[in-house]
Parts: C-alpha cells; structure tokens; sequence
C-alpha cells in the first residue's frame, strides 16, 4: 500500500524491487509537483536517507506500506520566512554576545563566535535570495538597502579585522549591526507578504 498526503495510490509497493523506485514513480507521475516532502513512514515508522541513495539499498520485501506526505512549496516558503524572522533574533544576540567579549579582551572566543555569525549571515542571505529567486519577489527598496548596509559594513568589518582592532570591532557590531540586523525585520515581514500573495494566484 503506497499513501501519498492521506490519498491511496493505485502504485502497489510489491511491483518495485526497492524504495527508491517507489519515490522516482511517485514523483514521474507529478503528484508532488510544486510540493514539498515532509515525511515518509515505511510500515508507520519514520524514514530518513543516512546517506544519499540509501533508498536504493532497501528492498521492497519487507514492506507493506509507504506514506508520503507533503506541503505546498508556497506553504513551506510561508514557514521558513517564519524561521528567518527567529535567525534574525539569533544574528542580533550574537552580534551583542561577540561584542561583549571583545570588551572584555576575551579575543579568542570572540573570534570563533563572529566565524559562526559570519557563517549564520551567509547561510541567512543565501535563503533570502533563494526565496526572492523561486517566487519572483517584488524588487523592494527595503531589501536593498538592507543588502547594501551588510555588505558595506562586512567590508568595513573585514578591514578592521585585519588590523586586529577588536575594539573597534565590538564598536562596530554594537552600534552598526545590530540596527543593520533590525531592518531585515521589515524585509523579512514583506518577503512573507510577496509569499502569501503569490500562494493566492
């Protein structure tokens, strides 16, 4: 029995030899066009690919049922706007955490905790993009600016780490990063507005 967001397929799970000729059928048919995968239950229990492919290894012998259920990518795109407003909470403690152990000459954790802001910004603007790339997203003045602020001050930032000026650093990121990190608040709140309205068409 293959179940597919509450609806029983016609596929029947003894016609593959593995799982992952199930999901390739699954997906040729197009019923998880524009959808996005949230769980798969083999025989009611959770699975998760340890490593890619891993479903071409698991044979279809011992298993009676496959459940796949899925979100709308537009409904999903809704959530992780949802997700970047709390990474927003997260730049901004951060910011204010490694300043606070520059002020306190501790240079060494402060370091290793800005290589992890920096990483967390990356992976922030890099999904912003995506989502202004995928829905076509109106070209707002807010997100712009709010770009051009974060790359004039990670310029900015570079410099003055180069030149091991740690309190200046702290400076920078108190006072310039953490309101640069605030209007992405306003940003993110019209990435969902584009989203929600895009949902509707």
């Amino acid at each position: 029995m293959i179940v597919i967001d509450g609806r029983r397929s016609e596929l029947a799970v003894k016609n593959f030899e593995n799982l992952e000729q199930i999901f390739n059928k699954v997906m040729e048919e197009g019923t998880l066009e524009d959808r996005v995968v949230t769980d798969v239950l083999i025989n009611d229990a959770p699975f998760t690919e340890i490593y890619p492919h891993q479903a071409e290894d698991i044979e279809t012998r011992g298993i009676e049922s496959v459940e796949i259920k899925s979100v709308p990518v537009k409904e999903m795109a809704v959530d992780i706007t949802r997700e970047l407003y709390k990474v927003v909470n997260l730049m901004g403690d951060g910011g204010a955490r490694v300043a606070a152990l520059f002020r306190q000459a501790d240079d060494a954790e402060a370091l290793d905790l800005y290589q992890d802001l920096l990483d967390v910004v990356r992976d922030f603007l890099g999904m912003v993009g995506s989502l202004r790339d995928e829905f076509a997203l109106k070209e707002h003045t807010a997100f712009r600016n709010a770009a051009d602020e974060f790359s004039d001050l990670f310029s900015e930032m570079s410099e003055v780490l180069e030149n091991e000026d740690w309190i200046l650093l702290s400076d920078l990121l108190e006072y310039e990063f953490l309101p640069a990190v605030d209007h992405w608040k306003k940003v993110i709140a019209l990435l969902r507005e584009d989203i929600r309205a895009a949902r509707k068409e």
